[in-house]
């Protein structure tokens, strides 16, 4: 996904950077936590180095994520549905996986929620519709989401199988999305990519012996009840509140029919509002969740454009510790090319990894 503050171009600086700080503590068997996982990039990153991942987010779609590529680590069966998938042959569980996307990428589409709300459908004023999807991929949308949803009711499916599909949902639906890359608005008319229809290419399962812990909480919360070895923070840095640029994505993966608002079906937010996009309560936040963080390292991700200034953190995260700071430049988040949005710009920024060898 092309996600704001997605640290994907940046893993091999902060592999490189916290196995410098860690050094021989970088072995498996230690805890990593990702404690604003947002897509899970990062968790996924260290869950392939061999460390035991907690991964936790205030959004719901964030949070399925992290479900399966984090905490999802044995192979997938479905042996619940696999008379309904016709007998079809399969030797591996990767067969498996493969078959079922395949079954769900072929059901005909419905016409539910995410077509009445966020398609064109029957309409021909503009004013009267959103235009998020194609009316096929929006059908077909809802088709998979409510088969997803009754599989896992019924007990045909387990829990880790529903969140390997909702996850492979999310992210597929989100390539024929009609936008410029976040939720705020949708486009005028159907880009190229958007036009293509919706298909279930299976999420990345990821394979080893360790259990993994996934949370839906607030970070703030969270931290006074976990322990963990390598802390790694990345809150959002500014006044955008992701659960307003990704809202299309939390009423798919929540499936809640809810209450839609204005021109963008905006569902109501009020409770997942991050105190660290705002200017008055982020630095109190930032101090509280620092002092109660339980970890031998803390490291935290943040651009020289954010709200807290480079002197305040540094100023926070030096009480618990040894600071230091690694800084690199790189290309700003940007929206999709062919998006009409020509105010997006696309020079440089200064990431910086803060980080703090902890006394306690």
């Amino acid at each position: 996904m092309n996600y704001i503050g997605s640290k994907f171009s940046l893993l091999p600086f902060l592999d490189e950077c916290i196995s410098e700080i860690v050094g021989e503590d970088k072995t498996s068997n230690k805890v990593f936590c990702d404690l604003f996982s947002g897509t899970a990039t990062v968790g996924k990153f260290f869950k392939k180095k061999g460390f035991t991942v907690i991964a936790n987010d205030l959004q719901y779609y964030s949070y399925v994520l992290s479900k399966q590529y984090i905490a999802n680590h044995k192979p997938l069966l479905f042996n619940g549905i696999k008379e309904e998938l016709n007998n079809k042959n399969y030797v591996t569980d990767v067969d498996i996986i493969e078959i079922v996307c395949e079954y769900l990428s072929s059901i005909e589409g419905e016409k539910g929620f995410v077509y009445e709300n966020f398609c064109k459908g029957e309409r021909k004023d503009e004013d009267e519709y959103r235009l998020y999807f194609t009316d096929e991929n929006g059908a077909k949308c809802d088709a998979i989401r409510s088969k997803i949803e009754y599989w896992y009711k019924a007990n045909k499916i387990t829990e880790n199988e529903y969140y390997f599909l909702l996850a492979t949902l999310i992210e597929n639906i989100d390539k024929v999305a009609n936008t410029a890359s976040v939720y705020g608005a949708f486009l005028k008319k159907i880009k190229s990519s958007a036009q293509k229809s919706l298909i279930m290419k299976p999420a990345e399962m990821i394979y080893n012996d360790q259990e993994h812990y996934v949370y839906n909480e607030d970070a703030n919360q969270l931290i006074r009840r976990i322990k963990t070895d390598i802390l790694y923070l990345d809150p959002p840095y500014n006044q955008r509140q992701y659960s307003a640029n990704y809202h299309v994505l939390e009423t798919i993966a929540r499936y809640d029919n809810p209450i839609l608002k204005g021109k963008t079906g905006m569902r109501d937010y009020s409770n997942q509002k991050s105190k660290y996009s705002n200017k008055r309560e982020v630095k109190k936040a930032f101090e509280d969740l620092i002092m109660n963080a339980d970890s031998k390292y803390i490291f935290l991700s943040y651009n020289n454009e954010g709200l807290m200034s480079f002197d305040e953190i540094k100023e926070i995260m030096s009480k618990r510790g040894k600071y230091g700071c690694f800084e690199k430049e790189y290309n700003r988040f940007k929206a999709d090319n062919e998006s009409e949005n020509r105010h997006i710009k696309t020079n440089k920024t200064t990431e910086y990894l803060h980080y703090v060898i902890c006394k306690n």
